[in-house]
């Protein structure tokens, strides 16, 4: 329930600029004026984030939650000529202690300027990366039991501070210039938080520490609910991540235990009550230990939870938690990192998995964490690694995929004890002297290239290429247009549109349809055997971002051509084929092709994608000066010229 009046008394934010702006805009695109009652006036300001995240098309989502972040980490996030000198002091200094180098004083001015650029960029981009967690986070379903005034006050009080100081036991105010993150998102210290703010606002009496009872002191339930009356949300977040510890170590080993279904809740039910009072105080890091959120996802779906034996044996400890939505599952989480699953439960989840219909995906998840944890003990072992173990830890031939929102920190953690040059050998089952890591290094016995794109390098008999090793691999494939004409390729993709089969299943947006029946859109009339390039704009060597027309430009220079805009569709239809794997989730891709306008006249690229729902086929925009950052992918056509070694 939205309680609009609490922001008018918090920041006065009904006469604030931004509020006002807000109901020119919607007077504008409606003809009709927003009541100058406050809390209308508000909450029209308010509707515009809700617009973004209710929106139905993915893409059309992902480009209004993008746009958002732009704006909002320009306003928010550190600026590089706002850090301090201070701080390159301090960084010099440590490199310095570490044998690292750092001794700036040799340096030519302009080189100390570029070193200065290159640190200050690392710790910017991770500044705002810990700021868009947040949008990311308030965006999704997590974050449903939330009313949107709520939102609001939480992200403004989040801006304000930098992540936590253990020794302190706080957050810490933000100064300018400051290079620190913002805060992380403990979920459930933060649904424990807003659940009290929202019953304290419905006016149900003193809040009560049932979970904490045992542990806590009558100073430290004084000191909440002295921040509770003032609603402070500094003090609240602090308290509540002091207060909520994770499981003991000496617990963790024990999988003995028992699986309870919670079952979907109706109007009457309360089965939620019963679940969050299980989870909360237990350091899972759920969202679900928030009373409103365990309502809520129980609204959706039925919940099971797997609880490990405590000191008496009792079942009582949280450590797996599978969520449906309706009959299918919405998602799997453990009480690791970031919401993975702990190392000594991949049994106990594989075996309640093979219940579930659409089980392959998860076990797909707990198989990799379960090699993962073996490679993991190798090292720990010293244990000498095999190839498999190699292809796995560096993702050659696919992506690990763990329970959590995260890639799970033990990949990087064991790449960082390998040399990847020693390495590379070995996958790719060829002599140190098959590898070329520049273009004269290259003679007619090399297998693998890794470094620079350059003139020509796809006409060359390479059997992989690579950027930078493992993450810049350049992904070639052939594939055969012109079997069908247009009419049968949309009747094709009529069909998978309307399947009941998942697996088969394709989405599309309307403005896929509206460029398909542009005169522009056609298909070549014979059949022909092209060779497709998958790469990045970082692959391109481009520092930051590039515009199409900059893209367009280099790719010729490099001997790749812009695909026939059926090359979207058979890419969609014939992936599995094409590729010879299904494609992985999260996977996007755009069709590196002529800009197509839609029945507004905007220029526009199709974008092959598989999300949470199924497999996409979408547009985004892309006219000659629209932007691409680093990790925005392309698919080109190599030129057919004479192969070359």
């Amino acid at each position: 329930m939205e309680n609009n009046n609490f922001l008018k008394q918090k920041y006065n934010l009904h006469n604030t600029p931004e509020i006002k702006s807000a109901a020119k805009r919607t007077e504008i695109r409606t003809g009709e004026k927003v009541p100058q009652n406050p809390s209308e006036q508000i909450g029209n300001y308010l509707d515009r984030f809700k617009e973004i995240i209710n929106r139905t098309d993915p893409d059309e989502k992902e480009q209004g939650i993008n746009a958002l972040k732009k704006i909002l980490s320009n306003k928010f996030a550190t600026k590089y000529e706002d850090i301090p000198e201070s701080w390159y002091a301090l960084n010099e200094r440590i490199l310095r202690e570490r044998g690292q180098g750092g001794d700036w004083a040799s340096y030519s001015k302009e080189n100390q300027q570029k070193e200065k650029q290159k640190q200050a960029e690392a710790v910017l981009a991770d500044q705002e990366a810990s700021l868009e967690q947040w949008i990311d986070y308030l965006a999704s379903s997590d974050s449903a039991y939330m009313p949107d005034y709520i939102k609001y006050w939480t992200f403004r009080n989040v801006i304000e501070l930098q992540e936590y100081d253990k020794e302190k036991n706080e957050f810490p105010k933000r100064s300018k210039g400051t290079v620190k993150m913002f805060p992380d998102i403990n979920q459930e210290a933060l649904a424990y938080v807003i659940d009290a703010v929202l019953k304290k606002q419905a006016g149900e009496g003193e809040f009560k520490f049932e979970q904490f009872e045992a542990d806590l002191t009558d100073e430290q339930k004084k000191a909440f609910q002295k921040s509770l009356a003032n609603e402070n949300f500094t003090q609240l977040y602090s308290w509540a991540n002091e207060q909520i510890h994770p499981i003991a170590k000496h617990l963790l080993p024990i999988t003995a235990g028992k699986w309870i279904k919670y079952e979907q809740d109706d109007e009457e039910s309360e089965n939620y009550k019963k679940l969050n009072q299980s989870i909360r105080g237990r350091g899972t890091g759920w969202c679900t230990a928030g009373e409103n959120t365990a309502k809520s996802q129980l609204q959706g779906g039925a919940f099971y939870c797997y609880y490990t034996l405590d000191d008496a044996k009792k079942p009582t400890i949280p450590r797996i938690a599978i969520r449906m939505d309706n009959d299918k599952i919405g998602e799997v989480r453990g009480i690791a990192y970031k919401q993975n699953l702990d190392p000594y439960m991949g049994d106990v989840l594989a075996e309640k998995l093979a219940e579930f219909p659409d089980k392959a995906e998860y076990l797909k998840k707990e198989a990799d964490m379960k090699q993962l944890t073996e490679i993991e003990n190798k090292v720990k072992q010293k244990e000498q690694m095999t190839k498999d173990d190699l292809v796995f830890i560096y993702e050659i031939n696919s992506p690990i995929n763990g329970f959590g929102y995260q890639k799970d920190p033990r990949i990087e953690e064991i790449r960082q004890t390998r040399n990847p040059k020693e390495d590379a050998p070995i996958i790719f089952e060829c002599a140190p002297n098959q590898i070329a890591f520049n273009q004269s290094e290259i003679t007619h016995i090399t297998k693998v290239y890794i470094g620079p794109l350059f003139k020509d390098i796809f006409s060359k008999n390479l059997e992989y290429i690579y950027t930078s090793f493992p993450e810049g691999r350049i992904e070639k494939v052939a594939m055969t247009i012109g079997q069908k004409s247009e009419e049968e390729l949309i009747d094709e993709l009529e069909t998978r549109v309307k399947s009941d089969n998942p697996e088969k299943k394709i989405y599309i947006s309307n403005y896929v349809k509206q460029m398909i029946q542009n005169p522009e859109f056609t298909v070549v009339q014979k059949p022909k055997e092209i060779n497709l390039v998958r790469l990045k704009v970082s692959d391109l060597g481009f520092p930051g971002t590039a515009t199409t027309e900059q893209i367009y430009q280099k790719i010729a220079e490099l001997g790749l051509e812009l695909c026939p805009p059926e090359v979207g569709l058979y890419l969609r239809l014939e992936y599995e084929e094409i590729f010879k794997r299904a494609q992985p989730k999260d996977d996007s891709f755009r069709v590196g092709m002529k800009p197509i306008a839609d029945s507004g006249d905007d220029l526009s690229l199709l974008r092959v994608s598989r999300r949470d729902g199924g497999q996409w086929l979408g547009t985004c925009c892309g006219g000659p000066s629209s932007q691409w950052n680093q990790t925005s992918g392309f698919a080109f056509v190599v030129s057919q010229v004479s192969p070359q070694n």
